[in-house]
């Protein structure tokens, strides 16, 4: 999980007890999966028995991290930050150990950015730092040639003073981050050496790929949300499954807590029976419950087994149907519809006649049976919270729920 430290760093985490915080712009509504990275890094923090601050980016978050990004960030208004920012926070609390002989701490550097004055700023601040040190940084150099403004220009001195100011309130004299952040992470550093005199330490992780080289965490829907209502907990869930082979021991140990045997133990089932797919359901488990709880980990594996074929539907929960139906094709019918017209209404069949032959050839099954032509959904007893499953070949399902 390590990409590049400081020196020192190991001596001063072996020989005392340290500070460190990694900060989170809200410039989104949820993070992403990328972000579990340095989030882990946090957690390991504090395993390790030091304390661990999280710092939501409220203030940097009006500025903009040129960091990685090859165009301006699009600024966000005040409310739109506000509401990311308390959206991000709730999701760092899964994380972190807040009450516990080391309670994490959860901060906002709006608290002291939005107080500062320009001409303070400039004269107490920026009069540490050329414009040819600051030019010299990687995330300046990638955004000469196309132009950078003078928001994002200022961001790093921005993120050296959350360093310095943390320094001060907290003691904190350890910063994690992405790769990409080395420069602004060091920037901190230097100020806090230079206005208080001290030694503070830099850390990152890294950017994580795939091994079939495409970015960590992208679907073809887009980025892996932890906001369950911008990828539901089984979607989560099916990205963890569909690792990759060559990835899973590597994620294993970067986004799960298992031990090393547990680890290993893992990676000769997938040698041996890699069909199974027993490291990617272990992987999937448990990061699907580290973020969304164990209920609803439990659900995005039983939903997985039912379009999966593995999973009787009348053993089915409601839990389980309720989330199967954002998952399918769903629909509400009164009890006197027909297994033929709800076919139609689920689009698993084009027209009546189509639902008809497909129906006649044996190839739809209603709650796990094979169904007849003649079917009526009100002369067959529903499943838990009136929810009939209905079966086109063996992958395409549709779910209809009769109102009572």
């Amino acid at each position: 999980m390590i990409y590049q430290h400081t020196d020192g760093l190991a001596d001063a985490l072996a020989t005392s007890e340290i500070t460190g915080y990694v900060g989170f712009d809200p410039t989104a509504t949820s993070l992403h999966i990328g972000n579990l990275v340095p989030v882990m890094a946090l957690v390991h923090l504090q395993r390790s028995g030091h304390r661990p601050i999280a710092l939501v980016g409220g203030g940097t978050g009006m500025i903009g991290d040129p960091s990685g990004r090859s165009a301006e960030r699009q600024l966000l208004s005040e409310e739109e930050i506000h509401t990311n920012a308390r959206a991000i926070e709730r999701q760092l609390s899964q994380f972190l150990d807040f009450d516990g002989p080391r309670p994490a701490q959860m901060k906002d550097n709006a608290t002291w950015l939005r107080q500062l004055k320009a001409v303070d700023f400039m004269r107490d601040i920026g009069k540490h730092f050329t414009v040819n040190y600051m030019l010299a940084k990687e995330s300046v150099q990638s955004r000469i040639e196309g132009g950078i403004s003078f928001t994002e220009f200022s961001y790093m001195l921005m993120q050296a003073y959350d360093y310095l100011e943390l320094h001060r309130r907290d003691g904190v004299t350890l910063q994690l981050g992405g790769s990409d952040q080395w420069g602004n992470i060091t920037a901190g550093m230097e100020l806090i050496r230079r206005v208080e005199g001290k030694a503070a330490h830099a850390l990152t992780v890294p950017l994580v790929t795939t091994a079939s080289g495409t970015k960590f965490g992208k679907t073809e829907a887009g980025a892996v949300w932890l906001d369950p209502a911008q990828t539901s907990p089984y979607k989560f869930y099916q990205y963890w499954i569909n690792v990759d082979d060559r990835d899973t021991g590597k994620f294993l140990r970067m986004f799960t807590l298992l031990s090393h045997k547990e680890i290993e133990s893992l990676e000769r089932l997938m040698e041996s029976a890699p069909e199974k797919r027993e490291a990617q359901q272990a992987l999937a488990r448990d990061v699907t419950a580290r973020v969304h709880g164990e209920e609803a980990a439990r659900v995005a594996e039983e939903v997985s087994r039912v379009l999966f074929g593995k999973a009787d539907p009348t053993t089915l929960g409601e839990p389980v149907l309720q989330a199967l139906s954002r998952e399918v094709p769903y629909s509400e019918s009164q009890s006197t519809q027909s297994l033929i017209d709800a076919l139609v209404s689920l689009k698993l069949a084009a027209s009546k006649s189509a639902a008809r032959r497909l129906v006649e050839q044996g190839g739809v099954y209603l709650d796990g049976q094979r169904a007849a032509a003649d079917t009526n959904l009100g002369s067959v007893k529903p499943l838990a919270g009136g929810y009939h499953v209905l079966r086109k070949g063996a992958r395409d399902y549709g779910l209809i729920r009769i109102r009572a």
